[in-house]
């Protein structure tokens, strides 16, 4: 994984981060004995959230209450992505916004995350390809619900690999206007409130697609170069306020994600199942886990991008196959 962070000023320790070291050994003593003594520990532990600072040494920032908006959640990768994503956040106290053209989808989501957190859940029905109704989102929201705090734009998709000289018109259309035009739009409604409000951050979903260009992905790759591109001039545009603006550029992860890509194919199922032969894939709730970590750095830290990779991948088309091993003797 390569991580690309954007602070302010280097760290020099003081009396008070000697103290914390101090505590922080005596407590992690304490909870070795403690362990020690307890039933087995998936049975007894709780996980500590970001929000509860589980480092006596870093305070992550605390997002409770926050609004969090993630786009993508009917079908394909942005539908496990958006899942895992909404889980983390209302895991964390956000408030959350989740859109996708399916309803029933939505309100399956919503209800599991009301269950577990009592969060406060706001399903939106929308389809990123209606940009007229893109353009009026934020105006579609209940008024409690207007102060978008962190906007994940998670929507997108990839179509075919066919050869550019192949490629299909309705699918280049489709792949702009959902994973370009719209995550453009979403960013431009709702930096407007982020800056007058002075907190935000914008996280797009990209891909590994928007910084190493193969053979069989002219469409995608461009739609995902252009997210990369749209991202950082975003940041340079909002350098001097405290919104902050992330890309997380996954590679393989295993979802309906390729499914998607092939849904125009025979064998569609068979061919989606072939991307991952051999390769032990991320998953959603590892793209979901890098996506919560940049929201939750310290006011002053912007997470500039996350490049992710299976251990087993090194490039778009440099793949080890060589199993649940990972290549170990």
């Amino acid at each position: 994984m390569r991580l690309s962070l954007l602070g302010l000023g280097a760290f020099t320790a003081t009396s008070s981060h000697v103290a914390a070291f101090s505590a922080a050994r005596k407590l992690q003593s304490l909870r070795r004995q403690t362990t020690r003594r307890t039933a087995p520990l998936h049975k007894k532990f709780t996980a500590l959230t970001m929000s509860s600072n589980p480092s006596a040494l870093y305070t992550p920032q605390d997002i409770k209450g926050w609004t969090a908006l993630v786009t993508g959640a009917s079908s394909g990768f942005g539908k496990a992505l958006c899942k895992a994503t909404a889980w983390r956040f209302a895991e964390l106290g956000c408030k959350l916004i989740i859109v996708a053209r399916r309803g029933d989808r939505l309100e399956a989501l919503a209800s599991e995350l009301k269950a577990k957190y009592g969060t406060e859940v706001f399903c939106l029905v929308l389809d990123m390809m209606d940009i007229e109704k893109v353009e009026r989102m934020d105006q579609l929201l209940p008024e409690q619900f207007r102060n978008v705090d962190i906007l994940v734009n998670n929507a997108g998709l990839a179509l075919g690999k066919n050869s550019v000289e192949e490629n299909v018109t309705s699918d280049i259309v489709r792949m702009m206007t959902t994973n370009v035009t719209a995550l453009i739009i979403a960013t431009t409604l709702f930096t407007k409130g982020m800056k007058q409000r002075g907190r935000g951050h914008v996280i797009n979903v990209g891909s590994i697609a928007g910084h190493y260009a193969y053979g069989g992905g002219s469409g995608y790759c461009a739609s995902k170069s252009a997210v990369t591109a749209f991202t950082s001039a975003a940041r340079h545009d909002l350098v001097g306020t405290p919104i902050r603006v992330t890309c997380i550029s996954p590679g393989f992860a295993e979802t309906e994600f390729s499914l998607v890509r092939f849904e125009a194919s025979d064998n569609a199922a068979a061919k989606a199942k072939s991307v991952y032969d051999n390769l032990v894939p991320m998953v959603a709730d590892d793209i979901a886990d890098q996506i919560i970590y940049a929201a939750t750095r310290p006011a002053h830290v912007q997470i500039q991008d996350i490049i992710a990779w299976p251990t087993n991948q090194a490039g778009p088309t440099n793949i080890a196959r060589v199993g649940p091993s990972l290549g170990a003797p």
